[in-house]
């Protein structure tokens, strides 16, 4: 029964913590969030090219992939 009312007030505290990030933006101030520098990955085709390059060449990346290369980049 304790266990129950613990879970229930630590969800409860989560969900007020998840909620109390939510906040509105002013227009003027969505510029300054639409910069490429703000998104999660500024360069995601170089990126993708790098976990390539390093699957292929290292047997270790090609968890990635799925398979193991050859180091030809040809996987």
């Amino acid at each position: 029964m304790k266990r129950v009312k613990w879970t229930n007030a630590g969800g409860a505290f989560c969900l007020v913590l998840a909620l109390s990030g939510c906040t509105s933006v002013a227009p003027w101030e969505r510029g300054n969030l639409a910069k490429p520098i703000m998104a999660p990955d500024p360069a995601p085709l170089q990126s993708s090219l790098r976990v390539h390059v390093y699957a292929s060449r290292e047997a270790a990346g090609a968890a990635t992939f799925g398979a193991a290369g050859g180091g030809c980049g040809c996987n």
